[in-house]
């Protein structure tokens, strides 16, 4: 039975992996600490490691966990921006979870719009008090407004089909448009001009960090809102601030944010906030700010469980490993998966 070193661990993680760890012949020990140069000592004696998207998994930390044996490292996560994978090719194998649930993430997405388009975490936080009063509690209908889709990716179009549902109009931008679909794909220039709502929904890399930028965001109309439940770096959050500030933007739902390491997923309420732009964002009554739990679902975290299972199993096994990510397959070069099911 091989021995997995578990990093960045919650308790839902702990919940689901010790519900199925036997069924894939493993066993678990949990470590609370974010994977990092200084916690990757722990994985010694170790067959692999799990970790989670905001670990730290830079060159130092491949090559600590290089030396302590390690040869497969388990993102329980879709993204792995997070990762060097300069640093790991050739020493230590990345394997992630493409798709967990897209529809819970696309829902988060629709269910964040409404709530702030609606105001209602307004309304509830009234309501305790017993103010009944219906001042400043004005929304607006979502029918009939054109929503831009960054990205149309499997999340990408389920929050198309989602925004039809409540008869609203599509524009979408993304460098690999989808094939056999009645989507309309414009330039992010004029999804910019056109849209009333920009949701995003594309991976992080060197063409889409901060595609919403302060160019970008002096193209959109007056009063438009912006969803982020993808990664928090393909906004400028200083543009952002800045586009709240002045009231082009009418508001925005964030769950996730570019400096959301040292925050995200922690209990921070008897800490000082020392990232000015956070707090301000948190403090505007026009954004709604969730800690990257889009993705937190029932449905979600059994699949992101049998998946990060099924990839250790398949290592261990000596089989191919399809859901591998390599610095050559992620730069859209070929590499050794082609040919011999691992990337090298």
């Amino acid at each position: 039975m091989e021995k997995i070193c578990f990093y960045n661990t919650k308790s839902y993680d702990k919940k689901y992996f010790d519900k199925l760890k036997d069924e894939y012949s493993v066993d678990v020990e949990y470590f609370r600490g974010k994977l990092r140069e200084k916690t990757a000592v722990l994985s010694a004696g170790y067959d692999a490691v799990v970790a989670f998207v905001n670990d730290d998994i830079d060159e130092k930390t491949i090559n600590t966990l290089y030396d302590s044996g390690i040869r497969i490292l388990a993102l329980r996560c879709a993204g792995f921006n997070n990762v060097d994978l300069k640093a790991a090719y050739g020493k230590i194998h990345i394997v992630r979870v493409p798709a967990y649930s897209p529809y819970a993430v696309a829902e988060h997405a629709m269910g964040m719009l409404l709530s702030l388009v609606r105001k209602i975490p307004r309304a509830y936080n009234r309501i305790r008090d017993y103010n009944f009063t219906l001042d400043s509690l004005v929304g607006f209908d979502l029918y009939g407004k054109t929503v831009g889709i960054i990205g149309t990716g499997k999340i990408g179009k389920i929050f198309i089909e989602i925004c039809k549902g409540f008869g609203m109009k599509i524009c979408a931008y993304d460098p690999f448009p989808a094939e056999e679909t009645d989507i309309e794909y414009v330039s992010i220039e004029e999804l910019c001009k056109k849209s009333d709502i920009i949701s995003l929904h594309c991976p992080l890399n060197d063409s889409t960090r901060y595609i919403i930028n302060k160019r970008t965001i002096s193209l959109m109309k007056d009063n438009v809102y912006i969803i982020n439940t993808s990664r928090g770096a393909l906004i400028d959050s200083e543009a952002l601030l800045e586009g709240l500030k002045s009231e082009k933007i009418g508001g925005a739902c964030l769950d996730v944010y570019e400096e959301e390491t040292d925050y995200f997923y922690e209990d921070k309420s008897d800490k000082i906030i020392h990232d000015d732009i956070l707090t301000s964002l948190i403090g505007m009554n026009n954004v709604l700010v969730t800690s990257h739990q889009a993705f937190l679902t029932d449905e979600a975290l059994h699949n992101i469980t049998t998946t990060t299972l099924e990839n250790l199993r398949c290592f261990f096994d000596g089989k191919s490993l399809e859901n591998e990510v390599c610095i050559k397959c992620a730069n859209g070069e070929k590499c050794k998966k082609n040919q011999g099911g691992r990337c090298f």
